[in-house]
């Protein structure tokens, strides 16, 4: 079992930048391979990024490649999520998930271990 609390969400302006942190407590934090998700209010939950157990294989959703970054340090059971140029269509809850499947496909694994969220809003 590993809990996961996310941490780094507020209140930015478009263009700004913002790194959340994932802290994982519990079992080994390098079994589990990670990602992001977000929910933005009235729309589904929505995969961002995600990244193998030690971090050498990551995976982007279109509309973020290149603006944001997946990273972990499994020394200190964490996983972050750089996001630079932020716009206000990334305005949602952000939410990290551990799942023990191996493979790439990290958006359509079944993640059995999610934090509570961060809040991200981005003002236009």
């Amino acid at each position: 079992q590993v809990q996961l609390a996310e941490s780094g969400g507020g209140l930015v302006q478009a263009g700004d930048s913002l790194r959340l942190s994932c802290v994982a407590s519990g079992r080994r934090f390098s079994v589990y391979a990670m990602a992001w998700f977000r929910q933005a209010p009235g729309k589904s939950r929505e995969f961002i990024a995600g990244t193998s157990q030690i971090g050498t294989v990551t995976s982007y959703a279109d509309n973020v490649r290149g603006r944001f970054t997946i990273s972990r340090d499994n020394a200190l059971n964490l996983l972050y999520l750089q996001m630079n140029d932020l716009k206000s269509a990334d305005t949602a809850v952000y939410y990290c998930a551990a799942t023990r499947a191996g493979g790439r496909d990290f958006e359509n694994h079944e993640y059995e271990h999610w934090g509570p969220g961060t809040q991200v809003t981005v003002s236009s």
